[in-house]
């Protein structure tokens, strides 16, 4: 499977390098340039649309006052906020290992050269410290969700060191090496979330309205 995926690279590079011959040599850096302001302009649409998501505290709205018109409000409030905990800890995981999946190609499109276990890790913390500053203050999370990614756009700019099909796939053929590191790198993200929300729930219980 490593060598299909590198094989794929290969391919895909060869048939960029045989699109730019078609070019007269003048030319041929305007039209790499325009593949690289398309990425980029994909990237950070991307950027954009996926940091209000991920930095978003309440995915799902918790609506507690609406349980204190009966006579035992406080126990369908707990009641409430049970089946409220149960779906986030279904829908949690999925929507970890989606932040976590695209951070982690973030990171290999834009830093191929970095080994793989280096870059699982910056996508868990990057990933991780957004969900926890979600709980401290919204806006700052979604700042850090937007800021981070673009840094990263930023330094590879910097780095003259863009996309090459044949670092990239052969980032890509190794993946299936830590497939058993990874469940570690989301359960430490979805525990850390679930206390959180613990913690969250609790509160709204008690609060009074």
């Amino acid at each position: 499977m490593a060598g299909e995926v590198g094989a794929i690279g290969t391919m895909l590079s060869n048939y960029y390098t045989g699109f730019l011959v078609l070019f007269p040599p003048n030319i041929r850096p305007f039209v790499s340039l325009f593949f690289l302001i398309l990425f980029f302009f994909i990237y950070a649409v991307i950027v954009w649309k996926m940091h209000k998501f991920i930095a978003k505290k309440d995915i799902i709205e918790l609506n507690l006052r609406q349980y204190n018109t009966a006579d035992h409000a406080f126990w369908k409030k707990i009641t409430a906020a049970g089946l409220y905990f149960l779906e986030y800890i279904i829908i949690l995981p999925f929507l970890v290992f989606f932040w976590f999946a695209v951070f982690t190609i973030f990171v290999m499109l834009l830093n191929y050269d970095l080994p793989i276990n280096t870059i699982l890790f910056i996508s868990a913390m990057v990933v991780g410290t957004i969900r926890i500053t979600a709980y401290y203050k919204e806006e700052l999370s979604r700042d850090l969700a937007k800021l981070l990614p673009l840094n990263l756009l930023v330094i590879s700019i910097v780095r003259f060191k863009f996309i090459s099909f044949d670092g990239i796939f052969s980032q890509f053929s190794q993946l299936h090496n830590y497939f058993s590191v990874i469940p570690y790198y989301l359960a430490f993200i979805v525990i850390i979330e679930i206390i959180l929300r613990a913690f969250k729930i609790i509160f709204s219980i008690f609060k009074k309205d």
